[in-house]
């Protein structure tokens, strides 16, 4: 799949692993291996969706692209330059301009900080503007997020876990930066509160030119919100590609099943899709497959080839929309079927 633009952000076959104690472990098994040799890009003004089971692996794979989490082998690349492995001065500078929305707001807010310190914090540790011009912008990014500016003096608790999660997403676009990355922004939240916030997003990414990376195990968000979509299992990168060939033209079988446990909003394709249902247990990320790391619940998988070597990247489509890592890509007829 090729794009002539220039990528914002590149993250070039990024592997981390987190080691394990040896005492309460084998000794070949000293690793769970939590993204492995991943590879994707994020064009200006655009919105990747990055979607998976839980412990897939997408939330390292944030940590790591914002340098929370160091690589044990690839590179990050933001606007061109490598920003992997760079200490915590140099990294001030991206800082500014990559931010990290986090998952629960009843964790990642300091309950014992009024709500204008928690916005403030990152005009703080960058050194912008003085104590009034800092007081002004957190009331603007208050009334941003469409909460009232007089908020500011009350404390995290006060406020309901939607109100929290923009308070977050305030702090998060204090230093007004280039690329968000939100992990599971909406997970902890009602369905009702999940839509403020998805269309609050929708609305300043509009407004201030915001490029994103929403991570979800809920495709059917990340299919509202997405231009692409990059689908993960076990640590690995199965399927990426246009949001709308992902989900109606799947070639990874794992891709196929995530899609039919969606409900389809038109109710006559809902009909006519066929619901995959999954056998088996997801491997453990200590010791995954040695091929494929889907071959065991697949249900199209061939003994030799896909439990020994592992599948590239590729388009079996020809089309250039997406790209799938699977020895055996699904064709258009093994996607609908009667209704179950």
């Amino acid at each position: 799949m090729t794009d002539t633009r220039q990528p914002l952000l590149e993250v070039d076959r990024v592997t981390r692993w987190h080691p394990l104690k040896r005492s309460v472990v084998p000794a070949w098994r000293t690793h769970v291996k939590a993204v492995s040799n991943v590879s994707l890009s994020v064009y200006p003004g655009e919105t990747l969706g990055i979607v998976g089971e839980s412990g897939c692996g997408k939330s390292t794979l944030a940590r790591t692209i914002v340098g929370l989490h160091k690589p044990r082998s690839g590179r990050v690349l933001y606007n061109g330059k490598q920003i992997s492995g760079l200490s915590s001065r140099r990294m001030m500078p991206v800082r500014r301009e990559v931010q990290l929305m986090f998952q629960d707001p009843f964790t990642s807010l300091n309950p014992r900080r009024r709500v204008g310190s928690i916005i403030a914090e990152p005009l703080v540790v960058h050194g912008v503007g003085d104590r009034a011009a800092r007081r002004r912008r957190v009331h603007e990014l208050l009334e941003m997020v469409g909460l009232r500016s007089e908020y500011a003096q009350r404390y995290p608790v006060e406020f309901s876990g939607g109100q929290r999660q923009r308070i977050s997403l305030a702090r998060a676009l204090a230093l007004s930066p280039r690329l968000l990355i939100c992990d599971e922004p909406v997970s902890a939240l009602d369905v009702s509160i999940q839509a403020q916030i998805v269309n609050l997003l929708g609305d300043l990414k509009k407004e201030l030119g915001l490029t994103l990376v929403f991570i979800a195990h809920d495709l059917s968000v990340v299919r509202h919100v997405s231009d692409r979509v990059a689908v993960m299992y076990l640590g690995r990168l199965m399927e990426i590609g246009d949001a709308d060939a992902v989900f109606t033209a799947p070639q990874n079988p794992y891709t196929a099943a995530l899609s039919s446990a969606t409900m389809a909003p038109d109710p006559h394709q809902g009909r006519r899709q066929r619901r995959i249902l999954l056998v088996g247990d997801v491997p453990s990320p200590v010791d995954p497959p040695k091929g494929c790391v889907f071959s065991g619940r697949c249900p199209k998988v061939q003994p030799l080839l896909c439990r020994w070597e592992r599948p590239l990247m590729r388009d079996a489509s020809g089309a250039g929309m997406q790209e799938a890592a699977c020895h055996y890509p699904l064709l258009p007829d093994e996607l609908t079927s009667v209704p179950v």
